[in-house]
């Protein structure tokens, strides 16, 4: 093969035949040339079966055996009304001999004519020496390229591809080439990539944020929801547990609109209720996981609870973005003050993260300074790192504060990523578990570095498997 990238296309160029390589799929209508996608990637890696799914047919031949597709072979593929050419190509190999330079060489041919480049890796067997030689080639390129960790069948496998952003091509798309899993995500960023956008379309506004109201019995909730929504709009006394349905309710917070959900009072976990308090309790969490952030009320004037600790668990094992609010702070004197600010260091140190307002829904006192609060927890909660900037970060703390050595050696973290958003989730890639002590001490120090406040974040370990003997 050629050495280099530059030197190997030339020759096949002449070979290329656009024109009937980038078909339409109009019904005879004259139109532009449809933007051309190519796969790529080493032997066996499921490239012709990804192309096959995209397709939506079985057409490239596929067996599982490396070196079954050698030329590049162009397929009409049409996604969510927009068409284009989906090329696929044979195994690319680095100083390839005979026949698989050739079939590499025309790998590298569909590079040099796509738009953009599908780099196929299997996830299961993660980066290979081969694979980082190809990354240097479609560095050379210049083109858009999409790294799509194949073979990837449930969520286990989904986080453990996450370690292929040390390829340096930015995110992994992770796919089931064979069982379609992710395929509409991944298609979705290959429309993204080509350079004629889709048809433009009038872009729908956002709905209003979904917040849910969320406390014990009688702490204020539906009175709050009414003084929201300057309305009578759910029923308040004195007795307690008289909400039973989620109250959805639109209000103008800090001159914004908010869906607001008033949700009954929970006295027991939804295990030990029953009759109507067992369904009340299931719309609860229901609404809770339908919304996006929780404000949870606490009676200032009274201790925190058992009932408080629990529902604040709920609120946090869903994943919500979460505000903390004091109600009947016209009730507090200043000796109940003193107690409350230790009784929230003693019983809420689990969630130091947590937003707080101190209001009072019967007099309007400091509603306002919802707003703000809330645009906090749900920026922090939808706040993504770069993984540069995380990595370079986290070198840093383990470098100044290492692992404790157990059994006479410290595992160590290789790399980490961020896996998700909505809320933050946070993977470690070691090379042996790490004590659950050291964990929250990234978690305390990612939280103080990056600002997290307001959001609960997810840090998983992911220790390097060992080869079996």
């Amino acid at each position: 093969m050629a050495d280099s990238f530059e030197a190997a296309v030339p020759e096949f160029l002449d070979d290329v035949d656009l024109d009937a390589e980038r078909a339409d799929l109009g019904d005879g209508e004259p139109q532009g040339p449809a933007p051309v996608v190519a796969v790529v990637g080493r032997p066996n890696v499921g490239k012709s079966t990804l192309v096959n799914r995209i397709i939506g047919r079985r057409q490239a031949v596929v067996e599982d055996v490396p070196g079954v597709t050698r030329d590049r072979v162009a397929y009409d593929a049409l996604w969510t009304g927009r068409r284009f050419t989906i090329v696929d190509t044979g195994g690319w190999e680095p100083d390839a001999r005979d026949r698989a330079a050739a079939i590499a060489a025309q790998a590298e041919a569909a590079v040099a004519t796509a738009d953009a480049v599908l780099f196929v890796v299997d996830a299961r067997v993660g980066a290979t020496d081969v694979d980082e030689a190809a990354v240097k080639m479609l560095r050379r390129s210049a083109k858009p390229v999409l790294l799509v960790a194949n073979k990837v069948d449930n969520a286990a496998q989904e986080i453990e591809s996450m370690s292929l952003w040390s390829l340096g091509l930015g995110q992994p798309y992770p796919v089931s080439a064979l069982h379609g899993r992710g395929s509409g995500d991944l298609l979705d960023a290959v429309l993204e990539a080509l350079p004629v956008p889709a048809p433009a379309e009038a872009p729908r506004p956002r709905g209003p944020r979904r917040v849910a109201l969320v406390g014990r019995p009688n702490v204020g909730k539906s009175s709050l929801l009414n003084r929201l929504s300057q309305e009578d709009r759910a029923v308040v006394d004195a007795v307690a547990g008289t909400t039973v349905d989620p109250v959805d309710s639109l209000a103008q917070i800090g001159g914004e609109t908010w869906q607001l959900v008033d949700t009954a009072g929970l006295r027991k976990r939804v295990g030990q209720a029953s009759g109507t308090e067992y369904f009340a309790s299931l719309r609860t969490k229901a609404a809770i996981d339908a919304a996006e952030v929780a404000i949870v009320l606490l009676d200032a004037s009274e201790p925190i609870s058992e009932q408080d600790q629990r529902i604040l668990s709920m609120v946090t094992e869903s994943g919500r973005a979460l505000v903390l609010a004091f109600n009947k702070w016209d009730l507090v004197d200043e000796d109940r003050r003193y107690f409350l600010e230790r009784e929230v260091e003693r019983e809420l140190r689990r969630i130091p993260w947590a937003l707080r307002v101190n209001v009072s829904a019967k007099t309007g006192r400091a509603v306002e300074r919802l707003a703000p609060a809330l645009h906090q927890a749900l920026a922090n909660w939808e706040k993504r790192v770069p993984t540069g900037q995380f990595n370079q970060w986290l070198t840093a703390l383990v470098q100044a504060t290492p692992h404790p050595i157990r059994g006479g050696r410290a595992p160590k973290v290789l790399f980490a990523t961020q896996a998700g958003t909505s809320p933050p989730r946070f993977v470690l890639f070691s090379t042996g578990p790490l004590d659950a002590g050291y964990v929250r001490f990234v978690e305390r120090k990612l939280r103080e570095e990056f600002d997290f406040e307001g959001t609960p974040v997810e840090v998983t370990v992911r220790p390097r498997k060992r080869a079996k003997p």
